[in-house]
């Protein structure tokens, strides 16, 4: 219930602020649990009380269900060393997983996590999200694509930060009537209104992930999921660690 407070709280101002101003935010660490250091995290997001990964790279990609409390994979689909895994959102009783540039998406029955179909997709793929209704993805550009459940465009979206685009619109996340969207190779989430596109307020979360716990291996923030209780969670590529997370006014 204190998420939704907090949800309650950021969503209030920014309506009161009107368009001119965006809210600018940093967080707070609520809880930390494990997380695999082995996962380039692509797309996440809970469904059912289930979380969902999806992880990158050739020769690496994979759609795990995983278990918050320690980071180990519950399932685990292996993907060919041909494909790029990325983003990934259950719309219906289908779940979809874009590849990055293999122009193909992958779709399978949610409940039993059976591989469906191959569908085309012609632009690389980044981020996926829904609004339980039509898909939202992005592609690195500036760009949100509202797709219907065939992948088809419905209609594409600028995204803008006081009248400027905002480009490397990465992993995406529908958190109670907006587009969180992390700014790919930056420690940003923008918070986007999917009406017209207008970032309504910032996130900033340098430092989230501490020194210490950094190798040379460790990659950029990338990963947002809410669950059914309001809770906020982010990680990163090759992070050892899942953060909940609460905003705090800059």
């Amino acid at each position: 219930m204190k998420a939704m407070k907090y949800l309650f709280l950021f969503l209030l101002a920014a309506v009161s602020c009107g368009s001119a101003k965006v809210r600018e935010y940093k967080v707070r660490v609520v809880n930390e649990y494990p997380h695999d250091v082995t996962s380039y995290t692509q797309g996440l997001f809970f469904h059912g009380g289930t979380l969902y990964e999806t992880t990158g790279q050739y020769g690496e990609s994979s759609l795990r269900t995983v278990d918050l409390s320690t980071g180990e994979a519950l399932t685990r689909q292996d993907f060919s060393r041909k494909y790029f895994a990325e983003g990934s959102a259950i719309l219906g009783d289908d779940l979809y997983i874009l590849t990055w540039t293999n122009k193909l998406a992958f779709r399978y029955d949610a409940a039993t996590l059976t591989y469906k179909s191959t569908l085309a997709y012609p632009r690389e793929g980044w981020g996926l999200t829904t609004d339980g209704k039509q898909l939202i993805a992005s592609d690195g550009s500036a760009f949100l694509y509202f797709l219907d459940a065939d992948l088809n465009v419905l209609r594409r979206q600028r995204v803008t930060l006081d009248g400027k685009s905002v480009r490397y619109l990465n992993e995406l996340e529908w958190i109670d009537g907006k587009v969180w969207a992390n700014v790919y190779t930056s420690d940003l989430i923008v918070v986007i209104d999917p009406a017209d596109g207008k970032v309504v307020a910032t996130v900033d979360c340098s430092g989230l992930l501490p020194m210490k716990d950094r190798s040379p291996q460790t990659d950029v923030l990338n990963g947002i999921a809410v669950d059914a209780e309001g809770r906020i969670f982010l990680t990163g590529k090759y992070w050892p660690r899942m953060y909940e997370i609460e905003l705090v006014k800059k």
